[in-house]
């Protein structure tokens, strides 16, 4: 691989290590500068359909875990370059909420978009979530919430 495409790969895990801490940190700020303006998320429940925007997407995921203690941990990423300033990647995932009677272990995947920017930085222009397993107290609900997942 040539050395500048190995400087992009490392520049995209550490996006995606930023993402995860700043998404369990609650530092919203720094949480919206991982993602374009015009993201696409699509990580919550079926009902929620896509989030698009970065100020949305902010907002959206701050009401949805703000009340919680998150853990997320992402593993294995397999990214590939689809142009000179875009690229594809899958990332294992592991993610633990807890809080107001509330508890969620889940596994899976995300599945991303990252387009490098004219400030030369990459960023995530979309993002979908998609659940294997899940494990809560709460089966039916998050089975109901989740249907892709096995509870």
């Amino acid at each position: 691989m040539d050395p500048s495409r190995l400087a992009d790969l490392e520049e995209i895990r550490q996006l995606k290590a930023r993402y995860f801490r700043t998404l369990d940190t609650k530092q919203w700020k720094e949480f919206g500068e991982v993602f374009t303006e015009d993201c696409a998320l699509a990580n919550g429940p079926v009902e929620d359909g896509v989030v698009t925007g970065r100020n949305e997407i902010v907002a959206y995921v701050k009401r949805g875990v703000q009340h919680l203690n998150t853990v997320h941990h992402g593993h294995m990423p397999e990214i590939e370059f689809t142009g000179a300033d875009t690229a594809s990647g899958i990332w294992a995932m592991f993610d633990r909420l807890r809080g107001d009677g509330f508890e969620l272990d889940g596994w899976g995947h995300y599945h991303e978009e990252y387009r490098r920017g004219e400030d030369g930085r990459w960023r995530i222009s979309s993002s979908r979530l998609t659940r294997l397993c899940v494990e809560s107290p709460d089966a039916k609900l998050v089975a109901s919430i989740w249907p892709e997942s096995r509870v």
